[in-house]
């Protein structure tokens, strides 16, 4: 899934197929584009990131498209892999960003079969952060307006389907906590957990937060700001949790272990409270972890959504169908309410990891790239 792109140009194969390269409105595609290029290992994202411009847009081989971005997602993962942490071998310079929606603009002769200049599609493919980007046919996902919603599902809506489906074993009446709960993947895991007839308990940062889990049907959510998780945990769920969506990683992480019924599981997708350290983790209670799992015979898994590809484009069906009939609320934060106002342009992808990483997003953070924006670092 998130695999890194073949270093160089790609040759096109048919130059005589000339109407694929042209921009879908008419206009010529521009020599040069903007990206976002991690020229430093770090797990600081405006240490590890540079922003170039005068880059020269990529041409699309036989089997690729050429998308022009309209929006782009930010992850937590970002961070790691401006990092290296993904592969430990790379060398900067290297593109990043991992996911986009946008218009194709121009084609390769064998992926003319799949899709069409003026399509709107969805993908996940390194070099994301980028005015325009090279996609392989192959793994685009035709999608039916250039809607952020959509893009909400590439990675967050995907990951709590499939985890919930290959490992959650829900059933109705299980009790199952979210952490992270109104951030990107945390808001699908509630809904997909919630429509599996199962009772619902939410972590989040703030009452607005609990108001918006209680819109998309968590039955109990636990502002960890005004309540003590732990004592909520204890007090009205004196037999535990059956199944944890953990994604904050350190003290979450023991108090997630902690609150496991007997049989329980406990699946982490991330530990995002350490990515930013050096080591990219906070420590857990590690020397403790079997007797208590042994005790309650619990079961601590791991999902990394690259493992599952086989079951992905079956999932974003689903998720696109379930939106289209109404049944999923995919929450796109633009960050309109954040200090400088709405995420608008590659520049603003900075103030959008930061902004995720103080806890302030609802749903999937997605900065918006117009087509022209004259806006400064």
């Amino acid at each position: 899934m998130l695999r890194l792109a073949p270093a160089g140009a790609r040759a096109i194969v048919d130059m005589s197929y000339a109407r694929h390269f042209l921009d879908f409105q008419g206009s010529s595609i521009p020599n040069t584009m903007r990206k976002l290029v991690v020229t430093r290992l770090s797990p600081n994202f405006r240490e590890a990131v540079t922003l170039r411009r005068d880059c020269p847009v990529p041409l699309p081989g036989d089997g690729d498209l050429l998308v022009r971005n309209r929006f782009v997602g930010v992850n937590a993962s970002d961070i790691n892999y401006a990092a290296g942490r993904y592969h430990p071998s790379v060398k900067t310079p290297f593109d990043v960003g991992f996911e986009g929606i946008g218009e194709v603009v121009a084609l390769g002769l064998s992926a003319s079969a799949r899709c069409t200049v003026g399509q709107a599609v969805a993908y996940v493919t390194p070099g994301s952060f980028a005015e325009y980007t090279v996609v392989p046919a192959s793994i685009a996902t035709p999608v039916p307006s250039v809607n952020p919603e959509y893009l909400t599902l590439l990675l967050s809506g995907t990951t709590a389907y499939i985890s919930l489906k290959e490992l959650g074993g829900l059933s109705e009446g299980k009790k199952v906590l979210v952490t992270a709960a109104a951030g990107g993947t945390g808001h699908f895991a509630v809904q997909l957990a919630k429509k599996a007839r199962c009772h619902v308990i939410g972590t989040c940062s703030s009452d607005e937060k609990c108001a918006f889990l209680k819109s998309v049907g968590c039955d109990r959510p636990i502002n960890y700001n005004s309540e003590h998780v732990r004592t909520v945990l204890k007090q009205e769920y004196p037999k535990g949790v059956d199944v944890v969506y953990e994604s904050v990683g350190g003290a979450m992480f023991d108090l997630a272990v902690d609150a496991l019924a007997i049989k329980g599981r406990l699946m982490v997708i991330g530990f995002v409270s350490g990515y930013q350290t050096p080591t990219g983790l906070l420590p857990v209670k590690a020397g403790t972890l079997p007797a208590k799992l042994l005790k309650k015979s619990a079961s601590v898994l791991g999902f990394f959504l690259n493992h599952y590809p086989s079951e992905y484009q079956a999932a974003m069906d689903r998720l696109i169908q379930m939106y289209a009939d109404g049944e999923l609320v995919c929450e796109v934060d633009l960050g309109d309410l954040s200090a400088e106002g709405r995420f608008t342009g590659l520049e603003s992808v900075f103030r959008a990891v930061d902004y995720m990483y103080m806890g302030k997003n609802t749903g999937k953070i997605v900065v918006e790239l117009p087509p022209s924006v004259n806006s400064k670092l």
